[in-house]
C-alpha cells in the first residue's frame, strides 16, 4: 500500500515537472516570436513609408507602378499574415503563411531594387536598400532565437514520456519560420 502511494506521488511529481518544463520551452518560443514580431512591424513601417515617399514624389502614373502595387500588395499580404501569425505563434499553419508573405515580400522588393538598378532610372532607392539591409541584419538574429526556441520546443513535446502530457494537453508540434 506504502509503496503504491509512492509510485503515485512520483508519477504526479514527475508530471507537474515534465508539465512546467513544456510551459517554459512553450513560453520561451512565444517570447522569442515577440522579439520578432518588433522587427516584422518594423519592415511593414519602413515599407509604408517607402511608398508613401515614392508615391508623393513620383505619383501613381510613374513608370515601375506595377511592380510598386506588387510592393504594396505584398506589404499588405504580410502584415495579415503577421497578424494572424501573432495570435497564434506556435500554430503550424500561422508560421507557414507567415513564412509565405515573407518570401512575397522579399521577391516584390528585389523586383523594384532590379528596376531601379535600370541606367535610366534614378538612385533615389539606396537610402531604401541600406535600411532594408539593415533591418535584415537585425532582425536575423531574431529569427535565430525564435527557430531555436521552436527547435527545444518540440524536441521537448517529443520526448517519451513528455509526449503523453503534451498529448494530454494539447500541445502541437510548432513550424520554424
Amino acid at each position: 500500500m506504502v509503496t503504491t502511494w509512492l509510485l503515485l506521488a512520483l508519477l504526479l511529481f514527475w508530471a507537474v515537472g515534465a508539465y512546467n518544463r513544456l510551459i517554459r520551452l512553450r513560453s520561451a518560443a512565444l517570447q522569442a516570436f515577440g522579439g520578432l514580431d518588433t522587427y516584422m512591424v518594423r519592415l511593414i513601417a519602413l515599407m509604408g513609408e517607402y511608398q508613401a515617399a515614392r508615391g508623393a514624389v513620383e505619383g501613381p502614373r510613374a513608370p515601375g507602378a506595377d511592380t510598386h502595387a506588387a510592393l504594396g500588395a505584398a506589404t499588405t499580404q504580410f502584415g495579415a499574415s503577421l497578424a494572424v501569425a501573432r495570435a497564434r505563434p506556435l500554430d503550424a499553419e500561422a508560421a507557414a503563411a507567415l513564412s509565405a508573405g515573407v518570401h512575397v515580400l522579399e521577391a516584390a522588393w528585389q523586383a523594384v531594387v532590379r528596376e531601379a538598378a535600370a541606367p535610366d532610372v534614378p538612385d533615389a532607392l539606396a537610402p531604401w536598400i541600406r535600411q532594408r539591409e539593415q533591418l535584415a541584419l537585425q532582425s536575423a538574429t531574431a529569427l535565430e532565437q525564435f527557430n531555436t526556441a521552436v527547435a527545444q520546443y518540440n524536441q521537448g513535446i517529443a520526448q517519451f514520456p513528455a509526449s503523453l502530457l503534451a498529448w494530454l494537453f494539447g500541445f502541437k508540434k510548432a513550424q520554424p519560420l
